[in-house]
């Protein structure tokens, strides 16, 4: 048995390495490739929270000019200025809620469907039947 020739090792060397190279060569690839995703990624979300955090400014800003504008004084004076002639309500008229207004509301306009359905007896095998209606609060 012949020790095989020495350019067919070389051959073999040079190609492995070559498979070497190429192999590391994507894997770099690869890692510039994800770290470009998530550069992107992380800008995107640095935009959004900009506009999250403008959206939320314009909603204080909109909360406070009605805040001042269902201010007791300034609806007297816009009442003097307008010449409407309203009178504030007397304490015999203001009606207080303890509890949520919505879903006392809620309840109030679904309290139909809330209610059980009627119940139908079957003679044949005694098993109640009852009618399930589902609702949401829309």
């Amino acid at each position: 048995m012949k020790p095989p020739p020495a350019h067919t090792i070389v051959n073999r060397l040079i190609l492995l390495t070559l498979c070497g190279l190429m192999l590391t060569g994507s894997l770099g690839l690869g890692a510039v490739w994800m770290r470009q995703e998530i550069s992107q990624v992380a800008n995107h979300s640095r935009a959004l929270q900009v506009k999250l955090e403008d959206v939320e400014r314009r909603i204080d800003e909109v909360n406070a000019e009605v805040a001042a504008a269902v201010n007791p004084d300034t609806l007297l004076r816009r009442n003097q200025a307008m010449h409407l002639a309203l009178a504030a309500p007397r304490e015999a008229q203001v009606v207080r809620v303890g509890e949520s207004a919505e879903l006392r509301l809620a309840a109030k306009r679904n309290r139909e469907v809330f209610n059980v359905a009627q119940v139908s007896l079957d003679l044949t095998n005694r098993a109640p039947a009852f009618q399930f209606v589902t609702a949401s609060l829309r």
